[in-house]
């Protein structure tokens, strides 16, 4: 097996319309799985919200990883252990809260099973509870609330204006943190040099891989670093046009089981 290592993004690529995985695309993982393959879910969600994909696919009988937080920490499925974490600066929540005011954002991070957030009720923070199945605790004042460690917080609005809100925030913040859309809704801030790649280098370390043996699989903006890394970097018929560009293979989209179509066409030989 030419790769041996499947790292896939979840929403858009994994996932489809729907944000399930469809029964083929399931089978296939399955089959990938028992032939020896091991499957890494690679995601901007919390960890909390990758776990229900990850018990679907059996990733803790089959040796498979999760990186949440868009890699801000890498967890090993078997045995719940986390191999990688990183944390943004303690002062930086409080101060993100003040400038997503500032710039008529909203902003949210997250806390075991729940989304804390100042405005629950917000149509973008829906849609991150409702990707995660996660619950919000709303409190009132976010910068007081947030003195627990923090591996990402995610500002929220409509899209063109998060896109005025992103260069803002790279002049403000980005010597510091790691400031990037994950969809033009979101607004990821996380700790510098951490991304997709960056984690998925550290855990082929830890495995004793070669890049080469990677297949990576996505669609978003945050997916293009380990598209570029991996042995073979897939982007979906749905990706955005940057991502395709950097591709080497751009496969169907995640309605018509692109990702299924990838593992046939490269793993499964």
């Amino acid at each position: 097996m030419k790769y041996r290592l499947l790292v896939l993004d979840l929403d858009g690529t994994l996932t489809n319309s729907k944000k399930v995985i469809s029964e083929h695309t399931r089978k296939t993982l399955m089959k990938f799985q028992k032939a020896g393959g091991r499957i890494v879910l690679a995601s901007g969600r919390p960890t909390y919200g990758i776990v229900p994909l990850m018990e679907e696919l059996k990733l803790k009988e089959y040796g498979g990883f999760m990186l949440s937080f868009n890699g801000g920490m890498i967890i090993e499925c078997a045995t719940g252990k986390t191999i990688y974490q990183d944390q943004l600066p303690q002062e930086m929540p409080a101060l993100l809260s003040r400038l997503a005011k500032e710039n008529d954002a909203d902003i949210l991070t997250y806390q075991n099973e729940f989304i804390i957030t100042e405005n629950g009720g917000d149509v973008y923070i829906q849609k991150e509870v409702a990707i995660n199945k996660m619950q919000v605790r709303e409190v009132e004042a976010f910068g007081e609330y947030v003195v627990f460690p923090v591996t990402k917080c995610l500002m929220v609005g409509e899209g063109n204006h998060m896109a005025e809100v992103e260069e803002i925030m790279k002049a403000q913040v980005g010597d510091r943190i790691n400031v990037f859309r994950s969809e033009p809704y979101f607004l990821e801030l996380m700790p510098q040099n951490v991304d997709k790649a960056a984690s998925l280098e550290k855990l082929i370390k830890h495995l004793d891989m070669r890049r080469e043996e990677v297949m990576a699989c996505g669609d978003g903006f945050n997916d293009k670093t380990m598209i570029a890394f991996a042995g073979l970097g897939v982007a979906m018929e749905n990706a955005q046009k940057s991502v395709k560009k950097i591709a080497d293979f751009v496969a169907p989209s995640n309605d018509d089981d692109g990702v299924a179509y990838a593992v046939n066409k490269f793993c499964m030989e």
